[in-house]
C-alpha cells in the first residue's frame, strides 16, 4: 500500500452532484445546462401527465362512451355448493354467518355478500349475509333452514 492508491471506503464519501449557475468560469453558469429558452429553462417547470408536446393528448383523442354508476354496489358471490362444501368439511353445523365466510376465505370482512342459487344445498343452515337470489333462499327454506338478511 502506497500513498498512490489510498482511496477512501467504500460509501464513505459522496459526490456533491453538478454546482449549475454559479458563474461563467464554472463551465455550468448562464443557462445552467438548461439550453436556452422554452418552457423546460423556467424555473418552476413541470410536465403535465399526459402531455404530448402540444398535440391533443391521447386520453382526449379517444372517444368515450358508456356509463359508469358512481353509486354501483359489487357484491360476493357464493353459492349454495359452496355453503355444503363448509358444512361437509365440519367447519360449519347450524349457522353461516359473515364472520364466518371471512374466516375461510370465501368474502373479505368490507364485502357485501349474497348468495347465489347454484349447487345443493341439504343441510338446515340459518343464513345471515347481505342478499339472496329469490332461488337461494327458496333453496335454503327447502332445506329446513333461515335466510336472514342484513
Amino acid at each position: 500500500m502506497d500513498l498512490h492508491n489510498l482511496k477512501p471506503a467504500e460509501g464513505a464519501v459522496h459526490k456533491q452532484g453538478k454546482r449549475v449557475g454559479r458563474g461563467e468560469g464554472s463551465g455550468k453558469g448562464g443557462t445552467s445546462t438548461r439550453g436556452h429558452k422554452g418552457a423546460k429553462s423556467r424555473s418552476g417547470y413541470s410536465k403535465k401527465i399526459g402531455f404530448e408536446g402540444g398535440q391533443m393528448p391521447l386520453q382526449r383523442r379517444v372517444p368515450k362512451f358508456g356509463f359508469k354508476n358512481i353509486n354501483r354496489k359489487e357484491y360476493r358471490g357464493i353459492n349454495l355448493g359452496k355453503l355444503q362444501e363448509l358444512v361437509d368439511k365440519g367447519v360449519v353445523k347450524k349457522e353461516i354467518t359473515l364472520d364466518t365466510l371471512v374466516e375461510n376465505r370465501l368474502a373479505h370482512k368490507n364485502d357485501l355478500v349474497k348468495i347465489l342459487g347454484d349447487g345443493e344445498l341439504k343441510a338446515a343452515l340459518k343464513v345471515s349475509v347481505h342478499k339472496f337470489t329469490a332461488s337461494a333462499k327458496a333453496a335454503i327454506e327447502a332445506a329446513g333452514g333461515e335466510a336472514i338478511g342484513l
